[in-house]
């Protein structure tokens, strides 16, 4: 018999409980004010899909919006209370990610500049979180809900790196491939598309698509990352059948950057892209 085991020790110290919680008590708080999540979010400086994971507990509080809320909500500084306790568990999100990806989720959160090439799925910074389920759900050897539930979780909370400020710069180079594969079926698929026109409109993201049609295609080595960490040379990140690699050498990884800036030229412009994805939503 297979014994369950997390995936690290911090997955079982208890974030996901107060996430969940402090989420709860904020929707309970919010409908009695008689608020939408989008009248919400307005007061806040989140959108509606950014308040549903927050409440849902799949998406980490910042304190400054717990704060807010305390104030927006008429809490009496019930959720205040909770903010040292929410500080320390950001800290935890931070290190709860594998030893072996703990050394790039760093580099990633402080990075000012990211670039992603994907051909298999979309990457997990603009994953949905039924989209993201579905990816574990469907991950062979199969994983337990408990360990499903803190890995949505965890990849969802590396999404805040969208919302940071300074905001970095980052890319997306997707094969159209992906847009296509229905992963967790057509309805995930739809809020999936939703979800990358939605971030495609932020300032500091561009979503760029790569037609299946382009014959010369310069990379046929797979999926990779590309991200510049404040005050660090460029670094590279690959991940082929659960074997992950950083990539720090000089030239490496400026041959896979070269090859990114190839790919990038050859892709759809961004609002080329946008209307592409629109297209393939409106005919779901």
């Amino acid at each position: 018999m297979n014994e369950r085991r997390p995936e690290t020790p911090a997955e079982a110290d208890g974030t996901t409980g107060l996430l969940t919680a402090l989420g709860k008590m904020m929707k309970l708080l919010r409908e009695r004010r008689g608020l939408t999540q989008k009248d919400f979010g307005e007061m806040v400086g989140y959108g509606p899909d950014a308040i549903s994971a927050m409440e849902r507990g799949v998406r980490t509080l910042r304190p400054e919006v717990l704060e807010k809320a305390d104030e927006l909500l008429e809490a009496g500084g019930l959720l205040v209370q909770a903010v040292p306790e929410l500080r320390e568990a950001m800290t935890k999100v931070r290190t709860r990610h594998p030893e072996w990806y703990r050394s790039y989720a760093a580099l990633e959160a402080e990075a000012v500049e990211l670039h992603f090439y994907a051909n298999q799925g979309v990457p997990g910074l603009l994953q949905t979180p039924e989209y993201a389920r579905a990816v574990f759900s469907r991950r062979r050897p199969l994983l337990d809900e408990e360990t499903i539930a803190k890995r949505v979780a965890d990849r969802l909370a590396r999404q805040q790196v969208l919302d940071r400020w300074p905001s970095p710069m980052v890319s997306f180079v997707l094969e159209e491939v992906v847009l296509d594969r229905p992963i967790g079926g057509r309805t995930v698929q739809k809020e999936q598309l939703a979800q990358l026109l939605r971030i495609g409109d932020l300032r500091n993201v561009e979503i760029q698509v790569m037609p299946t049609a382009i014959e010369n295609h310069p990379n046929m080595g797979g999926a990779f990352n590309l991200l510049t960490p404040q005050k660090h040379p460029q670094v590279a990140y690959t991940e082929v059948q659960g074997y992950p690699r950083l990539i720090t050498d000089l030239m490496e990884v400026r041959t896979i950057a070269d090859r990114y800036g190839i790919m990038r030229a050859m892709a759809l412009p961004p609002e080329e892209s946008k209307t592409l994805m629109k297209k393939k939503l409106e005919e779901l």
